[in-house]
């Protein structure tokens, strides 16, 4: 904005300099069109030959039409018209650059820090394995980093993935090898030739199975509670940030109707077939055209105002939240309750594999072999192997995750846990609450920062503009003098409609 209010203002200058009076704005010479051709080669619209040299009869412009000689021509209005279109998008963008950027910038940021974070606590879970239940660490490595990844997802706005059953799946892959490596650790060498036959089906069923035994105690349901309630707040974040986004590419992207540009050829460059090259439009004229061309742009303004209020909320509550609600400690809480899920397993052991051994008959497990693929003998061998792991272990284990806790967790915690970028976007987004609501009005307010005594109405130089300028209303503006308003830009019909259902 700056940069083209700068070179509107020098070539302001220079015009005043070589052409202009002290008088102010005045006709061209009545038998020359040098000013006309001097602006259409600064303002590049096109060839300057297609500029006459002398005024004539005007009498095939469809758009600039007025009594007297005229220094354009319908092939001149041609290139006014794309000129125009042009001058307008470009400067709809430059004032939609630094919330463009605002928004890029920290949907970026928040990504990183969610992908930052979720790495850290998925290489905690696993060292959980490496270092407390090693028979189950190479397996369970990718079903590790499967459920982090899940939770990325989730986090990143992701609207098809459902978290419950990514920790449903996780605990349901993790139950087979607790089973047969920590409950039944002698399960395959009682009996490996005959098992190893049925070994995929055996793990299929035990899968099927674990929701009915209840391996884990209430650790499944206690992890899905922690991590929905915190990490639902951030997944939102993120759904409204690249909403947000989306909305800004659209209206860059808004193709001004043949409408419009007669309107804004009116505004801008009608003048000029007068030889008023320097004569600004009135704020009324511009104000009206303006608002019919963008009238698609402000039917956002309110379902935008509710989009940002949501993000102020949003990045307020991710700025101040209590270690209860931190979605750090949530994540980072994901290696105790796993780890707790395991010790559940551990200390059940027994009733675990006698449920198995009574319920194998109901999933679908073949009959006439049962015993062999879901479960073993009941008081067979087996079942003789499966008993409850040592205490000794079992606190070695517990007090190897309370050291953690003590220590590198909070030490972690106070690492990833800066939250300036959140306070930063509340504040910021504020100011863009009304952004397209008065972007029309924005965007005149640069035409007429220089003060003059007249202005330009469309069709002479007059004191002011007389007529009615339309009010904010859909209905008001339906009812533009200026530009006709059909119908709103498919694009941005669409972009409005998520606009509301997401912020609902």
């Amino acid at each position: 904005r700056a940069a083209l209010q700068s070179a509107d203002l020098f070539w302001l200058i220079c015009f005043s300099i070589v052409f202009v009076p002290e008088s102010g704005c005045r006709s061209a010479d009545a038998s020359s069109c040098h000013e006309v051709k001097t602006a259409y080669l600064l303002r590049q619209i096109g060839p300057v030959k297609m500029v006459p040299d002398r005024p004539g009869p005007g009498e095939s412009l469809r758009v600039c039409v007025h009594p007297g000689p005229s220094c354009c021509t319908s092939k001149m209005e041609d290139g006014y018209m794309a000129a125009v279109r042009s001058e307008t998008l470009q400067k709809m963008r430059s004032y939609s650059f630094e919330l463009k950027y605002l928004i890029a910038g920290h949907t970026k940021a928040y990504q990183e820090t969610f992908e930052s974070l979720v790495t850290f606590t998925s290489n905690l879970t696993t060292s959980l394995f490496d270092s407390a239940y090693s028979a189950l660490a190479p397996d369970c490595r990718p079903l590790v980093f499967q459920l982090f990844s899940s939770i990325e997802r989730h986090l990143s706005g992701d609207s098809i993935l459902s978290l419950d059953n990514a920790v449903h799946q996780f605990y349901d892959d993790l139950f087979p090898l607790v089973y047969q490596r920590l409950l039944n650790p002698g399960l395959g060498q009682a009996s490996a030739q005959s098992f190893s036959s049925h070994s995929v089906a055996h793990k299929l069923c035990l899968r099927r199975m674990r929701r009915d035994v209840g391996p884990f105690g209430p650790h499944p349901r206690l992890l899905l509670s922690s991590l929905s309630r915190v990490l639902g707040v951030g997944r939102a974040l993120s759904r409204l940030l690249k909403l947000a986004g989306e909305v800004v590419n659209a209206t860059e992207r808004l193709t001004l109707s043949r409408e419009c540009g007669r309107g804004l050829v009116r505004m801008q460059y009608c003048s000029h077939c007068r030889g008023l090259t320097l004569i600004r439009p009135c704020t009324g004229l511009c104000v009206n055209v303006m608002s019919g061309c963008l009238m698609g742009v402000s039917e956002l303004g309110t379902p935008w105002k509710s989009l940002v209020v949501l993000l102020q909320r949003l990045a307020a509550t991710l700025a101040t939240s209590s270690n209860h609600n931190s979605m750090e400690l949530a994540l980072l809480a994901a290696r105790n309750h796993v780890n707790d899920a395991i010790l559940y397993a551990q200390l059940h052991g027994p009733h675990i594999t006698a449920t198995v051994s009574r319920q194998h008959h109901g999933k679908g497990c073949e009959h006439t072999r049962a015993e062999r693929v879901c479960g073993p003998h009941a008081g067979g061998q087996v079942a003789r192997l499966s008993s409850v792991p040592a205490v000794s272990h079992l606190l070695a284990t517990s007090a190897t995750s309370e050291r953690w806790a003590a220590t590198a967790g909070p030490a972690v915690n106070q690492r990833l846990q800066d939250r300036s970028h959140f306070r930063e976007l509340e504040g910021s987004i504020q100011r863009y609450q009304w952004f397209f609501s008065e972007l029309p009005e924005m965007l005149c307010e640069s035409e007429m920062e220089v003060e003059q005594h007249t202005c330009w109405n469309g069709q002479d130089v007059v004191d002011s503009h007389a007529g009615r300028v339309v009010g904010s209303t859909f209905e008001a503006k339906r009812q533009n003098p200026e530009v006709s308003v059909r119908n709103v830009d498919p694009v941005l019909k669409g972009v409005k409609l998520r606009l509301e259902q997401l912020t609902q």
